[in-house]
């Protein structure tokens, strides 16, 4: 009796033993396995072709817009430019656990080759360093200065959900951003209004129209440009004083590249002693918008940026002196 009980204990303590080792093991497995891709997920864009075997774990973002596609669809980035770091991505600029990869401008490229990335994400900032980005991981770029502006912002969400497994939360925020635009298009429909888009540097002004960066606030949203007559390049054309008074807008968008470029606040009405500009109807209607410089300036092209570029436009309707 004592020895069938002796062979019980024991062959329960075995079976027990290879279950618990059967558990123990399983996460271990399933841990070091890496998604693959099968076929491999291959990205058309406008610089070539990019290739992806796997899903990638140790991401490189060159610019803020793609910092943000990443933060909003809760994807950790493993290294970043960290010269200019808009408010609404603060928190990553002392977070030590990313590696800081230099200026947006030019990126440190000895940093972003030891990160040993799996995926680099560039912008036309980095067109030059394309084909050296290439051949350290795999690379993606994203085009900012498209004549579709919210469509790209939107493809892009999607493709970066496709290659992260996040379509469902990447169908969300394109669902988001395309009813915040819709919003916009309703409130500026038929208005009357005359809008300029200007970029104040140092006490001079340079003006945004149709086929410059911020293009879209009159192609894609419905605004009214104040000047027609004159179209401005990508990155603005340089104005006077009497331009503006001239052109005489009912709302006028301040981007302060100054506050930028200095890392300090943003200009305000009392600051400008301008008379000419005094004398526009935006400047007696209380519709001088001074925009978020940070969304505006450093990104512009990235779903956080959007929507405080939405709200600002919103604002110049809105906002009528008292």
């Amino acid at each position: 009796m004592k020895m069938n009980k002796r062979k019980w204990i024991f062959g329960l303590s075995a079976m027990l033993l290879i279950s618990l080792q059967g558990c123990e093991k399983k996460p271990v497995e399933s841990e070091q396995v890496s998604h693959k891709f099968d076929p491999p997920l291959t990205i058309q864009h406008d610089l070539g072709t990019t290739v992806l075997n796997q899903r990638p774990e140790r991401v490189a973002a060159l610019d803020m817009n793609e910092v943000d596609f990443l933060d909003q669809l809760n994807i950790p980035v493993a290294g970043m430019a960290k010269d200019f770091i808009p408010h609404y991505l603060a928190s990553y600029k002392n977070d030590s656990s990313i590696e800081d990869l230099g200026a947006i401008v030019q990126p440190n490229m000895e940093r972003v080759h030891a990160l040993k990335p799996d995926l680099i994400l560039m912008t036309p900032l980095h067109t030059s360093n394309y084909e050296e980005l290439s051949r350290f991981a795999p690379t993606l770029y994203f085009n900012t200065m498209t004549n579709h502006h919210i469509a790209s912002i939107k493809e892009h969400l999607l493709t970066l959900g496709s290659i992260f497994g996040k379509e469902q939360l990447a169908k969300e925020k394109s669902l988001e951003l395309d009813n915040k635009v819709k919003e916009i298009q309703q409130l500026t429909q038929n208005r009357p209004e005359k809008a300029l888009v200007v970029l104040h540097n140092n006490g001079s002004f340079s003006s945004f129209g149709k086929q410059s960066r911020y293009g879209f606030v009159f192609n894609e949203l419905g605004v009214q440009p104040a000047n027609s007559d004159k179209e401005t390049g990508l990155h603005g054309q340089p104005i006077s004083s009497e331009f503006i008074k001239q052109a005489d807008p009912d709302i006028i968008y301040i981007v302060d590249r100054t506050a930028v470029m200095e890392r300090r606040d943003v200009i305000k009405s009392d600051e400008i002693s301008n008379p000419l500009l005094r004398q526009t109807k935006a400047w007696k209607n209380g519709r001088v918008i001074f925009a978020d410089a940070d969304a505006w300036y450093i990104a512009a092209a990235s779903p956080t940026a959007i929507k405080i570029m939405l709200n600002d436009i919103a604002e110049g309707y809105k906002k009528i002196k008292e």
